[in-house]
Formats: structure tokens, sequence, C-alpha cells
């Protein structure tokens, strides 16, 4: 079995495998907010909204800062660069794939015309 080791890899599609999670990048990309306001606005308790900003954070997708009492959290410096590199090498294996299933299916539909006017014949 093939292990692949890239823990930032791992942390970044964990953080974004939740739908709350991708929900808050989105809200962030638009405006920085703090912790409260977010968990007001996607309907949780401020622990469980602290524990989605810590997953994102540790995946360096967020960034907190607390001045006072409030914590605002923003988006990261992260791009995305590796995981938008390892989708696209999957993207052109499937792509590849799918050229050649739609080969496959041309000739299939060939055979099938040539039999159907051989069979009227």
């Amino acid at each position: 079995m093939v292990q692949y080791a890239n823990a930032g890899l791992d942390a970044s599609f964990a953080a974004l495998s939740d739908a709350t999670r991708r929900g808050v990048l989105e809200q962030l990309g638009r405006a920085e907010a703090s912790i409260t306001d977010l968990a007001e606005k996607f309907n949780m308790t401020l622990t469980g909204m602290k524990k989605h900003v810590g997953v994102l954070e540790r995946a360096g997708l967020v960034i907190t800062e607390k001045v006072g009492r409030v914590r605002t959290c923003k988006i990261g410096p992260r791009r995305l660069e590796d995981e938008m590199a390892w989708l696209e090498r999957y993207r052109q294996l499937w792509d590849a794939r799918f050229d050649e299933l739609d080969k496959v299916v041309e000739e299939l539909k060939r055979k099938e015309q040539l039999d159907g006017r051989k069979k009227r014949e």
C-alpha cells in the first residue's frame, strides 16, 4: 500500500471537507468577522465555532487576532497552490480516462450502426 505523506495537504483537505468550514471561508472572503458573529451566522455555539476556526487556523486558511475580548478572524495567506496542483494531476488523469471511454463509446455506436445496416439488407 502506498502512503502519501504531506501533512499540509491532509490538514487543508480535512479543513475543507466540512460544509460549515467552507462556509466560514466564504464568509471571511467577503469580510473579517469575530468568532461570535460567525457562530451566530451559522446558528451554532461559540465553542463549536471555535473548534471549526481552530481547524481552519491549523491548516493556515484562517488567521485570528484577539483584541480585548474579541477574537477576529480573517482569511489566511495560504493560496492553496499545493492543493490545486494535486487536484490538477487527478483532473488530467480523469480527463484522459474519459477521453478513452468516449472513443470506446463512439466505436460501439459505429459498430451498432453497421450491424443495423447489415440486418436490414
